[in-house]
Protein backbone atom coordinates (compact mmCIF):
# COMPACT_ATOMS: atom_id res chain seq x y z
CA UNK A 1 0.00 0.00 0.00
CA UNK A 2 1.59 3.60 -0.86
CA UNK A 3 2.17 5.88 1.90
CA UNK A 4 2.82 2.88 4.48
CA UNK A 5 5.38 0.76 2.86
CA UNK A 6 7.46 0.54 -0.43
CA UNK A 7 9.30 3.16 -2.15
CA UNK A 8 7.31 5.76 -1.19
CA UNK A 9 7.25 6.19 2.48
CA UNK A 10 5.41 9.05 4.11
CA UNK A 11 5.91 8.78 7.81
CA UNK A 12 4.36 7.62 10.77
CA UNK A 13 0.89 8.38 11.13
CA UNK A 14 1.00 10.49 7.79
CA UNK A 15 -0.55 7.82 5.22
CA UNK A 16 -4.09 8.09 5.58
CA UNK A 17 -3.25 11.97 4.95
CA UNK A 18 -1.12 11.13 1.86
CA UNK A 19 -1.89 7.79 0.91
CA UNK A 20 -3.94 9.34 -1.90
CA UNK A 21 -1.48 11.34 -3.61
CA UNK A 22 1.33 8.90 -3.42
CA UNK A 23 -1.20 5.93 -4.96
CA UNK A 24 -1.67 8.42 -8.22
CA UNK A 25 1.94 9.81 -8.22
CA UNK A 26 3.16 5.69 -7.82
CA UNK A 27 0.84 5.33 -11.14
CA UNK A 28 2.35 8.15 -12.92
CA UNK A 29 5.79 7.81 -12.04
CA UNK A 30 5.77 3.92 -13.01
CA UNK A 31 3.98 4.60 -16.22
CA UNK A 32 6.51 7.72 -17.33
CA UNK A 33 9.44 5.80 -16.13
CA UNK A 34 8.87 3.10 -18.37
CA UNK A 35 9.38 4.65 -21.60
CA UNK A 36 11.97 6.99 -20.31
CA UNK A 37 13.82 5.72 -17.00
CA UNK A 38 14.75 8.58 -14.55
CA UNK A 39 13.00 11.43 -14.54
CA UNK A 40 13.34 15.09 -13.89
CA UNK A 41 10.78 16.13 -11.42
CA UNK A 42 10.32 19.91 -9.82
CA UNK A 43 8.62 20.27 -6.58
CA UNK A 44 7.30 24.10 -6.38
CA UNK A 45 7.10 24.73 -2.32
CA UNK A 46 8.64 21.75 -1.70
CA UNK A 47 10.08 22.38 1.16
CA UNK A 48 11.67 20.34 3.37
CA UNK A 49 11.25 17.33 1.01
CA UNK A 50 8.08 15.18 2.31
CA UNK A 51 7.98 14.22 -1.53
CA UNK A 52 10.88 14.86 -3.00
CA UNK A 53 12.89 12.52 -0.85
CA UNK A 54 11.25 9.59 -1.38
CA UNK A 55 10.86 9.98 -5.34
CA UNK A 56 14.59 10.56 -5.43
CA UNK A 57 14.46 7.40 -3.36
CA UNK A 58 12.81 6.07 -5.77
CA UNK A 59 15.73 6.57 -8.61
CA UNK A 60 14.25 10.09 -9.99
CA UNK A 61 15.90 13.47 -10.68
CA UNK A 62 14.32 16.36 -7.70
CA UNK A 63 14.53 20.14 -8.30
CA UNK A 64 12.77 21.87 -5.22
CA UNK A 65 12.00 25.24 -5.32
CA UNK A 66 11.10 26.85 -2.56
CA UNK A 67 11.62 30.58 -1.16
CA UNK A 68 12.66 29.43 2.06
CA UNK A 69 16.57 28.91 2.83
CA UNK A 70 16.16 27.60 5.81
CA UNK A 71 13.70 24.98 4.57
CA UNK A 72 15.79 24.04 1.67
CA UNK A 73 18.15 23.90 4.32
CA UNK A 74 17.04 21.56 5.96
CA UNK A 75 15.71 19.80 2.76
CA UNK A 76 19.73 19.16 1.94
CA UNK A 77 20.50 17.46 5.45
CA UNK A 78 17.17 15.44 4.73
CA UNK A 79 18.34 13.97 0.92
CA UNK A 80 22.05 13.46 2.27
CA UNK A 81 20.76 11.84 5.46
CA UNK A 82 18.84 9.43 3.11
CA UNK A 83 21.75 8.80 0.85
CA UNK A 84 20.14 10.34 -2.63
CA UNK A 85 22.33 14.24 -1.71
CA UNK A 86 22.87 14.11 -5.56
CA UNK A 87 19.65 13.25 -7.37
CA UNK A 88 18.36 16.58 -4.90
CA UNK A 89 18.72 20.11 -5.99
CA UNK A 90 17.67 22.56 -3.88
CA UNK A 91 16.56 26.07 -5.81
CA UNK A 92 15.59 29.37 -3.82
CA UNK A 93 13.28 30.71 -5.79
CA UNK A 94 9.30 31.75 -5.74
CA UNK A 95 6.51 29.91 -7.30
CA UNK A 96 5.95 32.19 -10.13
CA UNK A 97 9.17 33.52 -11.06
CA UNK A 98 10.49 29.46 -12.17
CA UNK A 99 10.89 30.84 -15.65
CA UNK A 100 13.79 32.56 -13.82
CA UNK A 101 15.63 29.24 -12.64
CA UNK A 102 14.52 26.81 -14.89
CA UNK A 103 14.38 25.86 -18.09
CA UNK A 104 11.30 25.55 -20.53
CA UNK A 105 10.22 22.10 -21.34
CA UNK A 106 13.10 20.84 -18.89
CA UNK A 107 10.76 18.27 -16.69
CA UNK A 108 8.85 15.13 -16.62
CA UNK A 109 6.58 15.80 -13.75
CA UNK A 110 5.65 19.10 -11.63
CA UNK A 111 4.75 18.90 -8.14
CA UNK A 112 2.86 21.78 -7.10
CA UNK A 113 1.30 21.47 -3.33
CA UNK A 114 -0.58 23.82 -1.38
CA UNK A 115 0.82 26.80 -3.25
CA UNK A 116 -1.64 27.81 -5.14
CA UNK A 117 -3.70 29.38 -2.18
CA UNK A 118 -1.03 31.66 -1.01
CA UNK A 119 0.70 33.00 -4.15
CA UNK A 120 0.07 36.45 -5.89
CA UNK A 121 -1.30 35.19 -8.83
CA UNK A 122 -2.49 31.51 -9.16
CA UNK A 123 -2.70 32.09 -12.87
CA UNK A 124 0.85 32.89 -13.58
CA UNK A 125 2.10 29.88 -11.50
CA UNK A 126 -0.01 27.58 -13.54
CA UNK A 127 1.49 28.94 -16.52
CA UNK A 128 4.65 28.83 -14.97
CA UNK A 129 3.84 24.89 -14.58
CA UNK A 130 3.08 23.96 -17.95
CA UNK A 131 6.23 25.65 -19.23
CA UNK A 132 8.74 23.73 -17.26
CA UNK A 133 6.43 20.78 -18.61
CA UNK A 134 7.94 18.63 -21.38
CA UNK A 135 5.07 17.95 -24.19
CA UNK A 136 3.48 14.99 -22.54
CA UNK A 137 4.65 15.86 -18.64
CA UNK A 138 2.37 15.89 -15.85
CA UNK A 139 1.63 17.91 -13.14
CA UNK A 140 0.46 17.32 -9.56
CA UNK A 141 -1.81 20.00 -8.03
CA UNK A 142 -3.22 20.12 -4.37
CA UNK A 143 -5.54 22.95 -3.60
CA UNK A 144 -7.82 23.63 -0.43
CA UNK A 145 -10.91 22.61 -0.68
CA UNK A 146 -13.75 25.52 -0.12
CA UNK A 147 -16.59 22.91 0.39
CA UNK A 148 -14.40 21.26 3.76
CA UNK A 149 -13.65 24.89 5.23
CA UNK A 150 -17.81 26.10 4.77
CA UNK A 151 -18.83 23.22 6.30
CA UNK A 152 -16.00 23.15 9.11
CA UNK A 153 -17.45 26.52 9.74
CA UNK A 154 -21.02 26.00 9.67
CA UNK A 155 -20.24 22.90 12.00
CA UNK A 156 -18.84 24.83 14.82
CA UNK A 157 -21.42 27.21 14.68
CA UNK A 158 -19.38 30.30 12.43
CA UNK A 159 -22.74 30.57 9.93
CA UNK A 160 -21.94 34.09 8.96
CA UNK A 161 -18.50 32.96 8.08
CA UNK A 162 -19.37 29.95 6.76
CA UNK A 163 -21.74 32.10 4.28
CA UNK A 164 -18.57 34.65 3.78
CA UNK A 165 -16.61 32.14 2.40
CA UNK A 166 -19.33 30.28 0.43
CA UNK A 167 -19.90 33.83 -1.21
CA UNK A 168 -16.70 34.77 -1.73
CA UNK A 169 -15.18 34.55 -5.52
CA UNK A 170 -11.83 32.88 -3.93
CA UNK A 171 -13.21 31.36 -0.91
CA UNK A 172 -12.29 33.81 1.69
CA UNK A 173 -13.22 35.44 4.68
CA UNK A 174 -10.74 37.92 4.67
CA UNK A 175 -7.88 39.14 2.46
CA UNK A 176 -4.93 37.56 4.40
CA UNK A 177 -6.57 34.15 3.97
CA UNK A 178 -5.51 31.49 1.49
CA UNK A 179 -7.64 31.02 -1.55
CA UNK A 180 -9.92 27.84 -1.72
CA UNK A 181 -11.02 26.55 -4.65
CA UNK A 182 -13.43 23.43 -5.82
CA UNK A 183 -12.62 20.82 -9.12
CA UNK A 184 -14.47 23.17 -11.60
CA UNK A 185 -12.28 26.37 -10.68
CA UNK A 186 -9.11 24.37 -9.99
CA UNK A 187 -9.50 22.59 -13.08
CA UNK A 188 -10.75 26.34 -15.01
CA UNK A 189 -7.18 27.57 -13.50
CA UNK A 190 -5.51 24.71 -15.00
CA UNK A 191 -7.17 24.38 -18.00
CA UNK A 192 -6.47 28.58 -18.93
CA UNK A 193 -2.56 27.50 -18.40
CA UNK A 194 -2.88 24.91 -21.40
CA UNK A 195 -2.88 21.67 -19.08
CA UNK A 196 -5.72 19.26 -19.11
CA UNK A 197 -6.73 17.61 -16.10
CA UNK A 198 -7.37 13.66 -16.03
CA UNK A 199 -7.95 12.98 -12.77
CA UNK A 200 -9.33 14.78 -9.27
CA UNK A 201 -9.32 12.88 -5.67
CA UNK A 202 -10.43 14.40 -2.41
CA UNK A 203 -7.35 14.38 -0.31
CA UNK A 204 -8.04 13.80 3.88
CA UNK A 205 -11.83 12.84 3.34
CA UNK A 206 -12.32 12.34 7.15
CA UNK A 207 -8.24 12.05 8.43
CA UNK A 208 -8.66 15.44 9.76
CA UNK A 209 -11.77 14.41 11.56
CA UNK A 210 -11.47 11.35 13.13
CA UNK A 211 -10.02 11.51 16.99
CA UNK A 212 -6.56 11.16 17.02
CA UNK A 213 -6.69 7.28 18.88
CA UNK A 214 -8.10 6.54 15.79
CA UNK A 215 -4.47 7.52 13.66
CA UNK A 216 -3.08 5.03 16.26
CA UNK A 217 -5.77 2.41 16.20
CA UNK A 218 -7.49 1.62 12.60
CA UNK A 219 -4.28 3.48 10.85
CA UNK A 220 -4.57 1.07 8.22
CA UNK A 221 -8.21 1.19 8.16
CA UNK A 222 -8.41 4.41 7.78
CA UNK A 223 -5.77 4.60 4.87
CA UNK A 224 -8.18 1.98 2.91
CA UNK A 225 -10.78 4.09 3.32
CA UNK A 226 -9.15 7.57 2.10
CA UNK A 227 -8.06 5.35 -0.92
CA UNK A 228 -11.66 4.00 -1.35
CA UNK A 229 -13.81 7.56 -1.33
CA UNK A 230 -11.36 9.83 -2.59
CA UNK A 231 -12.64 9.21 -5.89
CA UNK A 232 -16.38 8.77 -5.14
CA UNK A 233 -18.40 11.99 -5.07
CA UNK A 234 -19.38 13.32 -2.24
CA UNK A 235 -17.00 12.39 -0.58
CA UNK A 236 -14.07 13.70 -3.01
CA UNK A 237 -15.81 17.28 -3.02
CA UNK A 238 -15.85 17.44 1.21
CA UNK A 239 -12.11 16.29 1.45
CA UNK A 240 -10.01 19.03 3.19
CA UNK A 241 -7.91 19.14 -0.08
CA UNK A 242 -8.48 18.25 -3.71
CA UNK A 243 -5.72 16.97 -5.87
CA UNK A 244 -5.70 17.26 -9.61
CA UNK A 245 -3.31 15.49 -12.17
CA UNK A 246 -3.04 17.63 -15.48
CA UNK A 247 -0.89 17.03 -18.64
CA UNK A 248 0.62 19.52 -20.88
CA UNK A 249 -0.26 18.42 -23.87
Amino acid sequence: MVGTEGRYPAGPHAAPRTAVVWEVLRREVDRASASRGRLSVVDVGGGTGGFAVPLARAGHDITVVDASPDALAALTRRADDAGVGDRVRAVQGDADALAEVLAAGQADMVLCHSVLEVVDSPTDVAAAIAAVLRPGGAASIIVANRAAAVLARAAAGAIEAALALLRDPEGRTEAKDPRRFDADSAAALLGKAGLVVEEVHGVRVVADLVPGTVLERDHEALTAFELATAGRGPFRDVATQLHLLARRP
